[in-house]
């Protein structure tokens, strides 16, 4: 495992009315509950074997017997605070720990790919940061090679200015940037795509 390279990984605890709340909205909550459960599934899949530092933060409780192996996921519980603070604490103690590169991902993206993550800590080779800018304005990957606590701050998040706001606060600090390409979160019934044959219809 190369210990200078962290994978952050953030995850809700899978229960029941506590996730995909605007999927839900449409789609009710079991549904919704399967289809994140199928997210953490193919999240674990794609970062599982990557041979750097995993680091699994729940939103909760950390759940020690889940289907993350302890022996693969270090795993944590997310800080207090808004999003912003949360993943500014987290990447704060990746470096402190002796990372030199740092990268976050979330658990909504089926697009997001191994090699997709492994090219992100390429660029970070060349550049002080990478983003994987979301459909939705968002992103669904920030990484680091050097820590620009800026990012985190004064942001209005789950709109569809984050990318951007994001995308000015590295150029303001002189951050030279690499973007990936422009993925799909889930977050409505509308960012389905093949997931939808995992919605069932509860009988009467």
């Amino acid at each position: 495992m190369q210990a200078e390279q962290a994978l952050i990984i953030f995850i809700r605890n899978p229960e029941l009315g506590k996730v995909k709340t605007r999927l839900a909205a449409t789609v009710g909550n079991e549904n919704a509950l399967r289809i994140y459960e199928e997210l953490l599934r193919f999240t674990q899949e794609i970062t599982e074997n990557l041979p750097v530092r995993k680091m699994l933060f729940y939103a909760d409780k950390i759940a020690e017997n889940d289907t993350w192996p302890t022996a693969v996921f270090e795993k944590f519980l997310q800080p207090p605070g808004d999003l912003g603070q949360k993943m500014e604490a987290a990447f704060g103690q990746a470096f402190s720990e002796g990372a030199k590169q740092v990268m976050i991902i979330g658990s909504d993206c089926y697009e997001l790919s191994e090699g997709i993550i492994n090219e992100a800590f390429e660029q970070l080779e060349k550049h002080d940061a990478v983003i994987g800018p979301a459909a939705d304005g968002g992103y669904y990957l920030l990484g680091f090679s050097r820590l620009n606590p800026g990012v985190f701050q004064h942001k209005n998040w789950s709109t569809a200015s984050v990318f951007q706001d994001t995308v000015q606060d590295l150029e303001k600090e002189n951050f030279s940037y690499f973007v990936l390409p422009v993925l799909n979160d889930v977050d409505e019934e509308k960012d389905l795509g093949e997931l939808r044959k995992l919605l069932f219809v509860k009988a009467e």
